[in-house]
């Protein structure tokens, strides 16, 4: 009896082992408040020492819309600090300095060699931390506000004695050219023939200050410090334009105090990852999803923009890593609104004010817009595809701000009709993308899909003076402007307009029946693009067949028969599932195609929703799975999320640190 007893305990015991080896690596409760802040610990690997002024080979690290960045040495070295910053204030994107802010460090006036100095990343902050046997060294940097970054170093007496302890500071090798130094009192001053933005070092004023030159400065702190005691220094980085106020600004920062600031961003971001993680749908509970969320999150982040310039709302760029997306687009800052809907409706009501700031009289509004158009002008040669009223509408979903949907429907109401006036070449009901210039290039841009194999034989028809069209009905563009008339009905229904609701309506029913009568070929069982005319398809499988399913425009039969080539793993269902090109196709060149066969995933995220839209849920959770899988670096630390990937092998195409990407994935994984 005793010998049985025995024998029960330990197959409990070995029950209970098994059951803790198999837990969920993610905690069923997050009770401390740090604990979404740690998903962001490490997800993007910022460590980079720039070899010249437009080295690309890693990331930077921004915050609060500034427009500069930093990031931490590849190397461990005798000098502290961070690398950078990296400048978008001027030019392209540039690193001003290897370091701007080196250090070295002497006790009891012998410089002291420190070990570690690898450092980590939060979405809050960045930190750095060095020891020696005499000495424990951290250095931290947060954002204050859109034009300061703070700099903190602390140090702590590690040995039985006391020590002083010295603060050497200066810099690397100036990268660029155009910029020279001066100083007044404890503040160096960056000025730059390449900008009206001008720099400023502030350190404390017990701190010692000189200017070598043009392009070089010292400065020292000397310290005393107990067995056991630690003392802080902070210093202030701040790029500002003209229309800011730097006296204004020196006067906050005078009395500033890090550890406030530190601890205002690290509740900031962790609410924002604890909205995002405890939405996610049930099916993506796993940890490695919150990781997902975190680096998206993140992402969206560091292209995150405060208005400068001609730019006179905040909003995101495309991707701060890429040489020409130093700007605002408008099909992406639709696509970016409704990722931000789901952490930050103030930033996103922004992103949609920024692009209406350029709405013409006429509804049009402009593809792209930039801060310095000495650099590079405003794009009025084309809008792009309308999806405003869903970015708008999806806003509204999540705070239920009236005023805004006031302040923005006439505006989405304007630019929706700007559609049917300028192109609708046959004024037959259905649009087509097109030109304000007449050129062919410029309409097919208007698509979001440059070189997509519908335009290969596609040519330019004038409507009326400055607006032109393509010579075929596109399926997508339908398809958006028949979820438009939906959103509009909706929005029109808040703000109790019951006449433009049922006007919506009703046109949105004749264009469903269009829709599904004109551009849907049923012995394929695929949407296309037709002929004016719309007697003939223009043929070649490619993303835009499913977005009717995303609109909902689509009947349940036809819904299937998409369903059916979208998981076919010849045509759609890839490593990178739903790319922009069917796999089988004698075109489909991922490498070399850009809209012809790599993998966007604003498109993938269409097809999943698409098929969640009919029912077809377990093909849809499949399908996210396999595309968050597939594509290189999405999962795991480290690796940025890409501007599109390859849709057989999995790898990160183009542009790094891409945000319509990382909207798309926070789309993929929440609720609605």
């Amino acid at each position: 009896m005793h010998l049985n007893k025995v024998i029960k305990y330990i197959a409990v015991l070995v029950l209970l082992l098994i059951f803790s080896c198999n837990k969920p690596k993610e905690p069923i409760k997050i009770d401390n408040k740090d604990n979404f802040l740690n998903f962001s610990k490490n997800i993007l690997d910022y460590h980079i020492t720039p070899k010249d002024s437009v080295d690309k080979s890693g990331l930077m690290f921004s915050g609060q819309g500034a427009w500069f960045g930093y990031g931490l040495h590849k190397e461990s070295n005798e000098s502290i600090g961070f690398s950078g910053p990296f400048l978008m204030t001027q030019q392209n994107g540039v690193w001003l300095s290897t370091s701007l802010m080196n250090a070295m460090i002497k006790v009891d006036n012998s410089f002291e060699l420190l070990n570690g100095g690898q450092g980590h990343s939060y979405s809050s902050h960045l930190e750095k931390n060095y020891s020696s046997d005499k000495i424990a060294v951290s250095e931290k940097l947060v954002f204050k506000n859109g034009h300061t970054a703070l700099l903190q170093t602390k140090i702590k007496n590690t040995s039985d004695r006391s020590i002083n302890v010295k603060i050497l500071w200066g810099h690397s090798p100036i990268l660029i050219s155009g910029i020279s130094l001066s100083k007044s009192d404890n503040i160096i001053k960056i000025n730059s023939t390449k900008t009206n933005a001008k720099g400023y070092l502030t350190f404390p004023k017990t701190t010692h200050v000189e200017l070598v030159d043009s392009l070089q400065y010292n400065a020292k702190s000397s310290l005393d410090l107990k067995p056991n005691e630690t003392k802080e220094i902070t210093i202030l980085h701040t790029f500002i334009f003209p229309e800011y106020s730097w006296e204004e600004e020196k006067k906050q920062i005078q009395k500033i105090n890090f550890d406030s600031v530190l601890n205002v961003r690290k509740q900031e971001k962790n609410s924002q990852l604890k909205t995002l993680i405890e939405n996610r749908k049930s099916q993506f509970k796993d940890y490695k999803y919150a990781e997902v969320l975190a680096k998206a999150h993140l992402t969206l982040q560091n292209n995150w923009r405060i208005p400068a310039g001609e730019i006179k709302h905040e909003g995101l760029f495309p991707s701060y890593h890429y040489e020409w997306f130093n700007g605002f687009w408008s099909w992406d800052s639709w696509k970016h609104v409704v990722g931000l809907s789901y952490y930050d409706t103030s930033l996103a009501k922004n992103q949609m004010r920024a692009m209406f700031d350029f709405q013409s009289k006429d509804g049009f509004i402009v593809d792209c817009i930039y801060r310095d158009t000495t650099i590079e002008a405003h794009n009025y040669r084309d809008t792009k595809p309308p999806l405003a009223v869903w970015a708008v509408t999806k806003i509204y979903e999540k705070n239920k701000d009236i005023e805004f949907v006031k302040e923005s429907y006439p505006k989405l109401k304007k630019y929706h009709e700007w559609w049917y006036n300028k192109r609708d070449h046959d004024q037959d009901g259905l649009c087509e993308y097109g030109s304000t210039d007449g050129t062919l290039i410029a309409a097919k841009w208007e698509s979001g899909m440059d070189n997509a194999i519908r335009f290969d034989d596609s040519k330019i028809l004038k409507n009326s003076e400055g607006a032109y069209s393509l010579d075929q009905e596109s399926v997508d563009l339908n398809a958006y402007l028949y979820a438009e008339k939906l959103y509009l009905s909706e929005l029109a229904t808040i703000l109790k307009n019951s006449e433009d609701a049922k006007i919506y309506k009703e046109e949105a029913e004749l264009l469903k029946q269009k829709i599904q009568q004109q551009f849907y070929d049923k012995e394929d069982g695929w949407f296309y693009d037709t002929n004016l005319e719309g007697t003939i398809f223009i043929k070649g499988e490619g993303s835009e067949g499913w977005t009717a399913l995303w609109a909902k425009a689509a009947t349940q039969e036809q819904a299937e028969a998409v369903k059916n080539k979208l998981m076919n793993p010849k045509k759609f269902y890839t490593k990178v599932p739903f790319q922009t090109m069917s796999a089988d196709h004698n075109r489909f060149d991922p490498l070399e195609g850009y809209w012809r066969g790599p993998n966007w995933l604003d498109q993938a995220y269409f097809g999943v929703k698409g098929l969640r839209n009919y029912g077809f849920n377990k093909e849809a959770d499949k399908a996210t799975i396999q595309i968050i899988e597939g594509a290189e670096g999405i999962l795991g630390k480290g690796k940025s999320i890409r501007e599109n990937y390859h849709p057989l092998t999995g790898k990160g195409l183009n542009a790094e640190n891409f945000s319509w990407s990382a909207a798309h994935l926070i789309m993929l994984l929440q609720k609605d």
